[in-house]
């Protein structure tokens, strides 16, 4: 376990595959040695869900039914 506090950054998506990669790169590229990226797909009907698979092995992507951003941050919260 490591003395550093680990940072969660939590991203809701729907329907932006087009700049997930971006986003997702940049919240990758922090500093900050203890972070953890958790992408929470509201229900895309876009590329969205693909691109998270590429990004798999690097961050937590959760796909739920379409609720809303709030519902989105929520579950990404939880988690």
């Amino acid at each position: 376990m490591s003395s550093i506090p680990k940072c969660s950054i939590v991203m809701a998506n729907y329907n932006y595959a087009r700049y997930l990669p971006k986003a997702i790169e940049s919240a990758l590229d922090q500093d900050y040695p203890n972070i953890e990226v958790v992408v929470v797909d509201d229900g895309s009907t876009d590329g969205s869900p693909r691109v998270l698979e590429q990004y798999a092995q690097r961050i937590t992507a959760i796909c739920k039914a379409n609720g809303g951003e709030g519902s989105a941050r929520n579950t990404g919260y939880a988690h």
